[in-house]
């Protein structure tokens, strides 16, 4: 089943993820797909939000995964846009927070496919100018439900 959100702006795009962090479940895997500038760690840090943590929330481009515990339960944050290789997820254990106690949220997760659980929630967030530069149109999909 796939449902359609739409916000049009930033803080309207944070509200959304935040509700979504406010229902997160110990074990969830959000796979989230978008292109640059698309608005992904605005949603994400919405999520963290929801969840409870208060710290600074920021994309781990350059470390793949940034952990963040001080909320309900755990975040753990992908950002997989430059992994060379699948094999450098299984170096650094990622079925260990796929399937772990917190919420998995995977930017660029269309480039790991293979290793999402049978049982995860795609994310898509799409731009479309000509309903205005903040607009967002943003698609969830369960998957294996």
């Amino acid at each position: 089943m796939q449902t359609i959100y739409e916000t049009f702006s930033p803080e309207e795009t944070a509200a959304f993820g935040r509700r979504l962090g406010e229902q997160a479940k110990p074990g969830d895997v959000y796979a989230l797909v978008g292109d640059l500038g698309v608005g992904k760690t605005v949603f994400i840090q919405g999520i963290a939000s929801g969840l409870g943590i208060l710290e600074p929330v920021c994309s781990p481009t350059f470390t793949i995964v940034q952990v963040y515990e001080s909320g309900r339960i755990p975040l753990y944050h992908f950002d997989v846009y430059r992994i060379g290789d699948i094999e450098e997820m299984e170096e650094i254990g990622y079925e260990d927070y796929f399937y772990g106690r917190g919420l998995a949220m995977i930017e660029w997760a269309d480039l790991v496919t293979e290793l999402l659980p049978s049982r995860h929630t795609v994310i898509t967030i799409e731009k479309d100018l000509e309903q205005g530069f903040d607009y967002r149109r943003i698609r969830m999909e369960e998957v294996g439900i």
